[in-house]
């Protein structure tokens, strides 16, 4: 017998005040947190925090460090701290025309969700990449500059780098009988037409955001993004959800939080802390994590302009910038878990390659 919309509703309440459970050590959002913070501080204290700020966003790279053998570990997080490289380099490089950068964008996050896939990457799997390069694409383009930029993103990463070789060499010794299993990787064909759907649903999410003049359009494809990994089409409609009121009860606190006329030093201690909160909840509550997610990002965008803002102002954009994202991304998820359409795109593929091989 179906369920009814009482039910439903019933279901989706109870999943919204629901904690998950997880394996997960607290090491990994402390160590997300030195690696973001120290950069952080360090660029404060030497007078230039808007350099801190963009290194300790390549510090975010430690959450991909999996649980595995030390030399597993090492090389793992070197090749995406190569990817957390290339991704802003590639999306800085075309950010001097909106609409080239939104199509080089399309194109590189179907790559990368391949090549994640193919060499199967744990979460956050393609989310960071895709999200460098999106910031990347939407930056002032200054190609003096851009060695200094993606230089600040590499210094970051390498923080993380020697963080991570440090803990491994304790984590392994005592947790050595507790390693990660190895998940099965994705058909190619199906793999393939997940990456073309990703990779679409991002240019043209980018490509809105800049036709509409959104004042950060990076955001929409992030947004997007984010909700197209729902694992499910009912889970990429709750994402959805999450993502917009934990936005809007994040925007709640982050006017509440402006209203403290923090200090430059204390914007940088919260944002440590914060990471730490967002760490420990995202495994568990993505809506829960997204609020603290919420002012986190405020400040690392507004704390190199000397918080001079206006929240009423900040708070509509923030918003819209969400709920657009999110939308593109409802139904971006609505086709990668549609089985029918996805059947008749692999099958077009496998016609166009025999076509193609048979010339």
């Amino acid at each position: 017998m179906g369920e009814t919309l009482k039910d439903i509703i019933g279901r989706e309440l109870k999943q919204l005040f629901q904690l998950k459970k997880t394996e997960r050590l607290w090491h990994i959002p402390v160590l997300a947190s030195l690696s973001t913070g120290i950069p952080l501080l360090i660029g404060f204290y030497s007078g230039r925090l808007d350099y801190g700020i963009q290194a300790c966003i390549g510090g975010l790279v430690i959450l991909y460090l999996p649980s595995t053998r030390l030399e597993h570990r090492m090389v793992t997080l070197l090749l995406c701290a190569f990817g957390f490289i290339l991704s802003y380099a590639l999306g800085l490089a075309f950010s001097f025309s909106p609409y080239l950068s939104a199509a080089v964008l399309g194109l590189y996050a179907f790559s990368v969700n391949w090549v994640t896939n193919y060499f199967k990457l744990q979460s956050p799997r393609n989310f960071f990449f895709i999200m460098l390069a999106s910031m990347g694409s939407c930056m002032p383009f200054d190609l003096a500059n851009l060695p200094v930029k993606v230089g600040l993103i590499a210094l970051g990463t390498m923080v993380a780098c020697v963080l991570a070789f440090l803990y491994s060499l304790y984590i392994v010794r005592k947790y050595s009988g507790k390693l990660d299993t190895v998940s099965p990787r994705k058909r190619n064909y199906t793999n393939i037409t997940e990456s073309i759907i990703i990779g679409v649903f991002i240019a043209i999410s980018l490509m809105i955001a800049h036709v509409f003049g959104l004042e950060n359009p990076y955001w929409v494809p992030i947004s997007c993004l984010a909700v197209m990994q729902g694992i499910s089409v009912t889970h990429v409609w709750r994402r959805s959800f999450h993502r917009i009121a934990g936005t809007f009860i994040g925007m709640g606190l982050t006017w509440l939080f402006l209203q403290l006329n923090l200090t430059p030093l204390n914007v940088c201690i919260s944002i440590l802390l914060l990471q730490f909160v967002i760490e420990m909840l995202v495994v568990r509550h993505y809506g829960l994590a997204v609020i603290f997610i919420t002012p986190m990002t405020v400040f690392l965008a507004e704390i190199g302009k000397g918080m001079n803002i206006d929240p009423n102002q900040l708070i509509s954009a923030r918003l819209l910038d969400i709920v657009v994202g999110s939308l593109i991304g409802v139904l971006g998820g609505w086709m990668l878990h549609n089985q029918q359409l996805n059947r008749q795109t692999e099958r077009q593929i496998r016609k166009t390659r025999v076509a193609i091989l048979r010339k």
